[in-house]
């Protein structure tokens, strides 16, 4: 059969790829100028970075396999982590359990319920006793008020503003329990990240190389203006200039408003089911600086007054000199579609959040940055509100020979390389079966 695949992210990459092992024929394209979706990567002091930033934890066991089986298994470095936390003017270190014990924002008592709330959460495989509540409710009870006012609920508004409140615990819960599976046993329950040196970029053209060389079409910046429909059955991709390429059956990888506009041939039920979910805006402001910041690699931001959610310093993560000698800090948003940061520039965006930087080290001037970027995705987040998994869209659309998916399918897991590249798998066993 010929696959017609709709994205080149990991997702349908992969998708491809294993389509391509089968004995089909593929065809990919992907609107955007390069492939790899959020995980697509531009260049820094000489070497490639993420344009959102992206580590992988020890219990990624898809994407490691598929990064051992791409012979790229001997780039992977595993390092430990530095989490912070900025509340209150000062940053406090937030890793360990003798971190937490040390934590002043909240009380002794609220310290201890932070932590007994994550080794109680650690140990829940079953996610879905948590379906019908709110992650802030269950906090509030369980962790305590202070706990939520100072540490998640911060966390939650920043990530998904004014819906933080319907956002679904089994969310929260993934956090916890992925979060958790990183750390090492003992005392100290240090977290190791894992990086593929040189970019997750190497995985995205190690899968289009193999792609090409075995005969697949795969081709960025050729949009795909249509999904064409015969006697019933997807039998096509209309692509932008006119082409049209014959398929046996598609596979479309992107977010639920852009299948939409291809698909407008959908029954009413299943195009409903994708428009009741929403989405938060990815943002993220990537600075290219003569000095560090601060010696947090992941900064959580629990400031009303701050307006960006987190300040990743990757080359507190991996060394400067991977980059030129410049010190790489991504700070990260997520926003609603309404947020005036959707249409910032990155002057504007700049002058917004700049002068805030001075509240995490006060000695930081505009001198610092020799370089900047702004990267921004309108499906950068699903928001993920209570009994979620009642109204997941089947892969399988109403229309034959037309599948679909996407992150708002991988529930209850969250957005993540490891979990595209399992979704990726899992839609080809389905079209192929």
């Amino acid at each position: 059969m010929k696959y017609g695949i709709v994205g080149g992210g990991i997702a349908g990459l992969t998708a491809a790829y294993r389509l391509q092992q089968r004995g089909h024929e593929v065809a990919l394209f992907e609107a955007r100028p390069q492939l790899g979706g959020q995980a697509g990567t531009f260049e820094v002091g000489g070497n490639r970075l993420e344009v959102f930033y992206h580590h992988l934890f020890s219990g990624d066991s898809d994407v490691i396999g598929l990064i051992d089986e791409m012979g790229l298994g001997e780039r992977m470095s595993w390092r430990e982590s530095k989490v912070g936390f900025y509340h209150g003017g000062r940053i406090d270190n937030f890793v360990t359990p003798g971190d937490l014990l040390r934590f002043g924002a909240v009380s002794p008592i609220d310290r201890v319920r932070l932590g007994l709330v994550g080794l109680y959460l650690r140990r829940q495989k079953d996610w879905r006793r948590y379906e019908g509540l709110t992650a802030q409710e269950w906090i509030k009870k369980w962790a305590g008020k202070r706990n939520y006012d100072v540490v998640w609920g911060p966390l939650l508004r920043g990530k998904f503003g004014s819906r933080a409140g319907d956002v679904s615990m089994v969310w929260f819960w993934g956090k916890i329990f992925l979060r958790f599976a990183s750390r090492g046993g003992g005392v100290s329950q240090k977290e190791r990240l894992g990086y593929l040196m040189g970019s997750f970029g190497l995985l995205i053209d190690a899968l289009a190389d193999r792609l090409r060389q075995a005969g697949a079409r795969v081709e960025a910046g050729r949009a795909v203006e249509r999904i064409v429909v015969e006697e019933g059955r997807a039998s096509g991709l209309q692509l932008a200039g006119g082409e049209t390429v014959p398929c046996d059956a598609v596979i479309a990888t992107v977010p639920n408003a852009a299948f939409l506009e291809i698909a407008p041939f959908l029954p009413d039920d299943y195009a409903g089911l994708l428009r009741k979910v929403q989405y938060q805006w990815a943002s993220a402001l990537v600075l290219a600086l003569k000095q560090s910041l601060s010696p947090i690699y992941w900064l959580n931001i629990s400031d009303p007054e701050i307006p960006f959610v987190g300040a990743i310093e990757h080359t507190n993560y991996i060394e400067p000199a991977q980059y030129g000698g410049l010190n790489i800090l991504y700070l990260s948003n997520y926003v609603e579609e309404s947020s005036p940061v959707v249409g910032m520039s990155i002057d504007e965006l700049s002058d917004y959040y700049l002068p805030h930087l001075t509240k995490i080290n006060p000695a930081f001037s505009r001198d610092w940055i020799v370089d900047r970027w702004l990267f921004k995705d309108p499906a950068g987040q699903p928001v993920i509100t209570t009994n979620y998994g009642a109204s997941i869209p089947s892969h399988e659309t109403p229309v034959p020979g037309l599948y679909l998916a996407n992150t708002t399918q991988i529930y209850p897991e969250d957005r993540g390389l490891n979990y595209s590249v399992r979704l990726g798998d899992k839609i080809a066993s389905i079209a192929a079966a």
